[in-house]
């Protein structure tokens, strides 16, 4: 049998108690009450060593003959195996056992119970119930949109910088200004210039931890509660956690082949703020041509509102032409581009970008150091040396090759497998697109995944990236059953295996007798 490694808990997470003859009963009693509680919900797995009674009685001012009754104790009750000469270690099955006994369902009942009041923000976002999608099985076919496929990444390239960067001693381990790394930022400088054409300063960038630090600090700084956010509906719903976190209105425009359409802002109340994805809209992947972003621009200007241009995935252009951006755009100062290296690089490490108007500097600067100080220091010049040494755009032209064969590998096979019984959008450029089912109704997309899901294959529905009922048009109430399929993550064999499985899943559903599907 394999050897495992169990680490010993430290006595770190023991708090010390003061020694006290008087109280050592109930000081005894809590400590058994301690381990049972870690062992039931699973801080102290099965096998785990626990400290020398020796160890843990001078931590804790107690004798060492009452932490000996402790562990006897415990394993009269079988929650801890002990040996003469050998450390104490958790039972196999302890953990099952308290369980039967109502240990974990008493934490639990004791964790879920709030200590104090949450404030507006908390209650806020409790109330979000926002949760991850979970792990996916070893064999399932995920068409999920954000994870990279992890054999992608340069890692012989980013691991020789990183060992650069920690070859080069510095005289001063300190922390950094707040807007990050300054060789980072020049390069980023050149880099934007270069790719984008947007003109900025130094000074007007700002590193942050992924582009949601970025949204969460203009939800922050900008938006007032009760004051409204125009976004895009369907939109990123991440983004509009943040404005809703903190307290704003949503107010949803309709997009269509064109994104945001930017005649309808003139029928909206005021707004402090607009959040879009001109370069390529998400989800649906249109792109804002020059007409709809100078109306935009001047619409901003009229209401004295800032516009949030994510430019998320722009990197990744197939069949559409580069565009100028909003901010190179922007003659008043109002526009702040927000970018990521979460889809070229990795979204583990945390790098984004934000190009603030000259008349934010400050006030974000000074919000980022009370949020976090900056990002980390050696990813930053790591990446620095990527971007100096021309090593990150010979990366991304490379991944640009990579995710167009996937974009046409998954284009290819909805069209074989599904005909005209879908109808693709968005594929122009982007991680993902959108597959519209025209004979299934909106209602039908949790039955579809579950469907999907039966049978080996993870699909995500469009459904949730609209707003509630109250914020958005009535234009978006009537739709076709859509999903959002992501392929970065997957190989042409998988993404050719997945629809021929999510189409033997939406032949099911049409079988049922709760649904009907119109074959077009």
């Amino acid at each position: 049998m394999e050897n495992i490694q169990f680490p010993t808990i430290s006595l770190d997470q023991f708090p010390t108690m003061p020694a006290d003859p008087d109280r050592r009963r109930g000081l005894s009693r809590a400590l058994y009450e301690e381990f049972r509680a870690r062992i039931a919900d699973g801080t102290y797995a099965a096998g785990t060593p626990l400290p020398s009674s020796r160890a843990l009685a001078a931590e804790r001012g107690l004798s060492r003959g009452t932490v000996t009754l402790v562990y006897e104790q415990l394993a009269a009750d079988g929650f801890i195996d002990t040996r003469p000469g050998a450390m104490s270690r958790v039972a196999e099955g302890a953990v099952a056992s308290l369980r039967r006994a109502g240990g974990a369902r008493q934490e639990r009942d004791e964790a879920g119970r709030v200590a104090g009041r949450l404030s507006a923000v908390g209650r806020r976002i409790a109330a979000m119930g926002i949760r991850d999608a979970g792990p996916t099985a070893p064999a399932e076919i995920d068409f999920v949109y954000g994870p990279l496929a992890g054999g992608d990444f340069p890692t012989q390239t980013w691991l020789k910088a990183l060992r650069a960067v920690e070859r080069q001693r510095v005289h001063r381990l300190e922390y950094e200004d707040p807007r990050g790394n300054l060789v980072l930022r020049r390069a980023l400088q050149t880099h934007l210039s270069r790719t984008k054409g947007v003109s900025c300063s130094v000074e007007q960038i700002m590193i942050v931890n992924g582009s949601q630090q970025a949204l969460d600090l203009c939800a922050r700084l900008l938006v007032d509660p009760g004051e409204s956010v125009i976004v895009e509906n369907p939109g990123y719903r991440m983004a509009h956690h943040a404005f809703e976190a903190c307290g704003a209105k949503l107010l949803g425009v309709d997009v269509d082949e064109h994104g945001l359409r930017t005649d309808a802002l003139a029928a909206l109340g005021p707004a402090r703020v607009a959040y879009v994805t001109p370069t390529h809209q998400f989800p649906l992947g249109s792109f804002m041509p020059m007409a709809r972003r100078s109306a935009l621009l001047a619409w901003a200007a009229r209401r004295h509102a800032w516009i949030i241009e994510d430019d998320y995935d722009s990197e990744y252009r197939y069949s559409v032409r580069p565009e100028a951006t909003l901010l190179s755009l922007d003659r008043r100062g109002c526009v702040i581009h927000v970018g990521t290296f979460s889809k070229t690089l990795s979204p583990q490490l945390r790098l984004g970008y934000m190009v603030l108007p000259q008349t934010l500097v400050d006030t974000f600067v000074a919000a980022k150091r009370v949020a976090d100080r900056h990002a980390a220091t050696g990813l930053q010049r790591a990446l620095a040396a990527l971007l100096d040494d021309g090593s990150y755009d010979r990366h991304v032209r490379r991944m640009r090759r990579l995710q167009q064969a996937r974009q046409r590998a998954l284009t290819d096979a909805l069209a074989t497998h599904f005909g005209d019984r879908v109808r693709i959008e968005g594929a122009a450029s982007g991680l993902h697109l959108v597959a519209w089912i025209p004979g299934l109704p909106a209602s039908a997309e949790p039955a579809l995944v579950q469907a999907a899901r039966e049978r080996g294959v993870r699909v995500y529905p469009v459904g949730p990236l609209y707003l509630p009922v109250r914020a958005r048009s009535r234009t978006t109430m009537q739709r076709p059953a859509g999903l959002v399929m992501g392929y970065a993550l997957l190989g042409t064999d998988a993404i050719e295996d997945g629809a021929r499985r999510l189409l033997a899943a939406l032949n099911a559903l049409e079988s049922r007798d709760n649904v009907q599907v119109d074959k077009a």
